[in-house]
């Protein structure tokens, strides 16, 4: 008996402890599972706040990188209006958006500092965003200093540039890579919260208590992944937004390059009209010269042969100035250098009185102001000095109405830094031409100077004249100074550096050179579809004491030149209806290999046009006896297969 109480006191006893343990096990278990709940409770609120964070993080990224985008659309947009309308408003909202667009890249770069390959995409997008400022940053400049057609064409070509399309690149490059970690980070945190989700499932079973924290766990872990999902729909709804707004932006940028494109061609059309009638009004001044100047030549060929030589070579004058005209028209793309000498402006101007007086015409009389100081020189190039005044004479004769008087004055003047326009300090020679006109109020002044830009009726002007003198004056280092008073008059003063020289080439009147060829006798087959040419190009053969033979079509040029013997020179045109100069002779050289070949052309063609005629000598229209003498020369010295590095030109 008392062994058995001793077992059931025993067996008590350790039912206890082991309840007691059990309860112990159990509470300690109870804590572990509610530290375990706890921490796992923490976690999924770290995760959930970490994913919200980066949700919004890269969200933050992509609207920005779209807003950068349209950023720099839109101040493109405002630079190509900046450079059609010459609106300084525009100027500065182009100004305010590019900046905007800088600093839109640092902020950029900031919010990226944790991923290296975004930095460094972004690093590129810094430099192509540089380059592009400096290309933009010219058109603007160019635009702002006057000089529109050279900020259209920097603007066209920037239009072009890699640059645009590098950024343009690198912003989709960073959009992409940010959705692309977003969806990682997106599969992180719900692979974390699934996890969390099922220890605090494992941890339910433990009891009533572990059960109610696994019921708040959940209910926590609910609310949790509700937030997370009313988060990703935000952020969805914000991305659509932001692909809205691209789409937008996109559209409303093409229906602006579409109405620009449009204002270009109609303003492209009525440069070409103003363009045609000022060529048609300066050819016509040139042609009264020439006209005038054989009609006298022609009264007075009989009894006062002086009288007729010297209005002949007044003719001539004005012919070869068309002839320049022509030849500064062909190569006005192509920017011919200019050639200059040393040049005394009063002898100049004194050089070209008959031609102000058979310019103007009767009802303007024209005022030769001598300078203070005679033998001031200034270097530059004739013609196109010559061409400025008489551009300025011209314009001021338009604005008498053609009856005034006309003022041409030259002074020697010593100007500080910046006492007139860009001019550095030094000694500069005024050249002032002063009207009578009715001058010009102050708004027009300011716009004289662009390009196409004339208050002339329609076919009177180019609106090149003034343009040409400021971009002449800019390349000599001068500048144009205009002053006026509206019933009173315009003065212009252009302003050109002295040159120190001993002589000057000014005083000297070029003279036609004597037709002396050292070739004679030649057999010349000559190839011209224009029949006066073509007449015109035989005289002058027949006077140099060559035989020639004509041919008005190249088509039949090769049978006939079969049917004839020996051959010296084929001078041809280049370009003739159904065959070109280049590709007949290319037909006629393997039948005379030992041919020489003369081109005669009026196209003025690239620099060093002789590369474009396969290294044969190339002589420009028109063209005196003498040139025709020394080419033909030239051409026979030196035949095929020999190369020819020249290109004889008059």
């Amino acid at each position: 008996m008392t062994g058995e109480l001793g077992e059931t006191a025993g067996g008590a006893a350790s039912g206890t402890t082991w309840r007691s343990f059990t309860l112990v096990a159990m509470a300690v278990l109870g804590v572990l599972v509610l530290v375990a709940l706890g921490l796992t409770l923490r976690e999924v609120n770290r995760q959930r706040d970490r994913a919200l964070a980066l949700q919004k993080h890269s969200y933050e990224v992509m609207i920005l990188t779209a807003n950068l985008s349209g950023t720099i659309a839109r101040a493109e947009a405002s630079l190509g209006r900046y450079v059609i309308s010459v609106d300084d408003r525009l100027g500065q909202a182009y100004s305010a958006d590019w900046l905007l667009a800088s600093q839109q890249i640092t902020r950029l770069k900031r919010i990226t500092h944790d991923n290296p390959e975004q930095q460094r995409a972004i690093a590129a997008l810094r430099e192509a965003f540089r380059g592009r400022t400096d290309e933009l940053g010219d058109v603007a400049l160019s635009t702002f200093y006057k000089r529109n057609n050279q900020a259209l064409a920097l603007y066209y070509k920037a239009g072009r540039a890699p640059s645009r399309a590098a950024i343009d690149v690198l912003l989709d490059r960073i959009g992409v890579q940010e959705r692309q970690v977003l969806d990682q980070r997106t599969g992180v945190a719900l692979a974390s919260v699934a996890r969390s989700s099922a220890i605090a499932s494992a941890l339910g079973v433990f009891g009533i208590l572990i059960l109610l924290g696994a019921v708040g766990m959940g209910w926590l872990t609910v609310t949790a992944l509700g937030e997370r999902a009313a988060a990703r729909a935000e952020a969805e709804t914000e991305r659509d937004r932001s692909i809205e707004l691209e789409a937008a932006v996109a559209k409303a940028s093409a229906e602006l390059l579409a109405q620009e494109a449009k204002l270009r061609q109609v303003q492209k059309l009525e440069a070409v009209g103003q363009l045609t009638g000022g060529i048609a009004h300066d050819f016509n001044n040139m042609l009264a010269v020439v006209i005038g100047g054989l009609e006298l030549a022609r009264r007075h060929v009989g009894d006062d042969p002086v009288a007729a030589q010297r209005h002949i070579a007044n003719a001539s004058e004005g012919a070869e100035r068309a002839a320049a005209l022509t030849r500064r028209l062909l190569a006005f793309s192509r920017e011919e250098s200019l050639r200059s000498e040393t040049l005394d402006p009063a002898g100049l101007i004194s050089g070209m009185s008959d031609l102000f007086d058979r310019t103007l015409g009767d009802g303007i009389t024209v005022d030769v102001a001598p300078p203070s100081e005679p033998g001031w020189m200034v270097r530059s190039d004739r013609i196109q000095l010559e061409n400025a005044l008489l551009n300025l004479a011209v314009n001021a004769r338009d604005a008498m109405d053609g009856r005034g008087r006309l003022t041409i004055g030259v002074a020697q003047v010593s100007l500080s830094e910046g006492a007139v326009g860009t001019c550095r300090a030094g000694e500069y020679v005024a050249l002032t031409v002063s009207d009578t006109g009715c001058g010009m109020p102050p708004e027009l002044l300011e716009r004289v100077f662009e390009p196409f830009f004339t208050t002339k009726p329609s076919g009177k002007g180019t609106g090149l004249g003034l343009s040409q003198v400021f971009a002449f004056a800019r390349h000599a280092e001068g500048q144009v100074q205009l002053e006026s008073t509206v019933g009173v008059g315009t003065t212009i003063t252009l302003y050109l550096p002295r040159h120190r020289a001993e002589t000057a080439s000014a005083s000297v009147k070029p003279t036609l050179a004597t037709a002396a060829a050292q070739q004679s006798g030649l057999d010349i087959f000559v190839v011209e579809d224009d029949p006066r040419v073509l007449n015109a190009t035989m005289g002058a053969l027949e006077e140099l004491g060559h035989r020639a033979v004509a041919c008005d079509d190249p088509i039949v040029a090769p049978g006939m030149l079969d049917r004839l013997g020996h051959v010296d020179l084929i001078i041809s045109d280049v370009l003739m209806p159904g065959r070109t100069g280049p590709e007949l002779i290319d037909t006629v050289t393997p039948l005379r290999p030992d041919m020489a070949v003369l081109f005669v052309t009026g196209y003025a063609g690239e620099a060093g046009g002789e590369a474009e005629f396969g290294g044969r000598h190339v002589l420009r229209k028109p063209f005196t006896l003498a040139g025709l003498a020394r080419a033909i020369d030239a051409a026979v010295q030196d035949r095929p297969p020999h190369p020819v590095d020249s290109i004889a030109a008059e």
